[in-house]
């Protein structure tokens, strides 16, 4: 049943795999359980209801993916938009939290009429092939230094910006001993090598006393209540310019930045098919209703998260992988303090692993060519410097269209291209 539903065969895979999949998915997102509630908490939100809504967030959300789009993407509260959310709308601006998630559900209402309209997909599918394969590889980097500086091997500079960290401190230490024992597993081609580094690091942390075991193994779910639809109570609020350019923000983000990870993870996975991504209309309405969903239960946008290239780099390539996923949330809202072995430490090599695997998408760039050239290296360059996927996907689609046009070759830009790079320059003026 579960092979004829996803299709396992046909893609490659079985059941064994995609449960693999979906917990090294799970585990390099799980932070997001614990990050969310504490950057949201400094809006004023309660944190334990914010846990709550984070992880059914995700569940929903990754499993709608699954079944509904039958893609190993997992689904969750995004990182950077939170910190939007919290420390520059209702803590910069002085806008009350649940205003600002009022325009969060007003965002992903957006969202799911350019989903049901198709406009998204058409968007997608009109990408050519060099920016997809760019935005890949850009966000390959980009999670690569994710890892790097949660595990300080990376640390910020006041002359150079960044700079080696401490390696000697334990948690960098552990990590890169984690990121050498994945290499190992890696290069002798031990499938879900990935997955397992994680767990011998984990258990490696716990002995030398750098990861600390839970003090209690269940625990209680945290109440919805203060946070379960306060976004319906300040639709009155969100008709000034300034809530306008809020909203905007908040659709911008999350609509290239799902764009950017779902042909990411698409492509890694070895799912797109003469440069569209199939089924790219029901993975875009997984998402949008996702965010919908999680501004109702009292959480900033849910996207599609680029750590799902995770479960990808251990062989996941179906919804399967995603259904895992979401059932490993599931546990997690009453296992929670189970997850405090898994420190940055523990996901950072995973992370630097799957950005080493993304970042093979560079061979196929046409680097001779000096109108894809320069909007690729745009892309894959600015993503971990603005240390933005949706800015790096902007300058490079911005580009595009300049240098096609200063070759000679404006004939053949597509013209969801010349309306994607207006919105784009609009886009980064706002942004400045």
């Amino acid at each position: 049943m579960l092979n004829k539903f996803f299709k396992l065969e046909e893609l490659g895979t079985n059941v064994r795999t995609e449960f693999t999949a979906g917990l090294t998915t799970f585990l390099a997102m799980a932070y997001i359980l614990f990050v969310n509630p504490d950057i949201l908490g400094a809006a004023g939100m309660d944190k334990g209801a914010v846990f709550t809504a984070t992880a059914l967030s995700a569940i929903i959300g990754t499993l709608v993916m699954g079944i509904f789009a039958n893609y190993p993407v997992a689904l969750a509260p995004g990182m950077g938009i939170n910190a939007f959310f919290a420390f520059t709308v209702v803590i910069g601006a002085g806008i009350q939290w649940e205003t600002a998630l009022t325009a969060v559900l007003v965002s992903g209402i957006l969202f799911l009429v350019l989903s049901l309209t198709g406009v998204r997909e058409k968007i997608i599918n009109g990408i050519p092939a060099t920016l997809k394969l760019a935005v890949a590889a850009g966000i390959g980097l980009f999670i690569a230094f994710v890892g790097f500086q949660s595990a300080e091997i990376i640390v910020a500079d006041e002359a150079t910006l960044v700079k080696l960290g401490d390696f000697t401190h334990g948690p960098t230490a552990l990590a890169i001993f984690g990121l050498l024992v994945t290499v190992i597993l890696m290069a002798f081609k031990v499938k879900g090598g990935v997955f397992y580094g994680m767990v011998i690091t984990a258990v490696v942390g716990v002995i030398f006393g750098e990861v600390e075991l839970p003090t209690q193994v269940v625990s209680k779910v945290p109440s919805l209540e203060p946070t379960f639809g306060k976004a319906f109570a300040h639709f009155g609020d969100i008709f000034t310019w300034e809530m306008a350019g809020i909203i905007l923000t908040f659709l911008f983000v999350d609509f290239f930045d799902t764009a950017g990870t779902l042909v990411a993870v698409a492509s890694k996975a070895g799912l797109m098919k003469d440069n569209e991504l199939p089924r790219a209309g029901r993975a875009l309405l997984a998402d949008s209703s996702a965010t919908v969903v999680g501004a109702v239960l009292g959480t900033s946008t849910t996207t599609a998260f680029v750590e799902s290239a995770t479960g990808v780099g251990v062989g996941g390539k179906t919804g399967l992988t995603s259904v895992f996923t979401s059932l490993f949330f599931f546990l997690a809202l009453f296992f929670s303090p189970l997850l405090s072995v898994v420190t940055s430490s523990v996901t950072a090599p995973a992370l630097i692993i799957v950005g080493v695997l993304m970042a093979s998408s560079l061979k196929d760039i046409a680097w001779d060519q000096i109108e894809d050239a320069i909007p690729a290296f745009l892309t894959v360059i600015i993503m971990p410097l603005a240390y933005s996927i949706a800015t790096g996907i902007a300058v490079g689609f911005t580009f595009y269209p300049i240098t096609m046009l200063i070759t000679g070759k404006g004939k053949k830009i597509h013209p969801i291209m010349w309306g994607l790079s207006i919105v784009f320059v609009l886009y980064l003026i706002f942004l400045s």
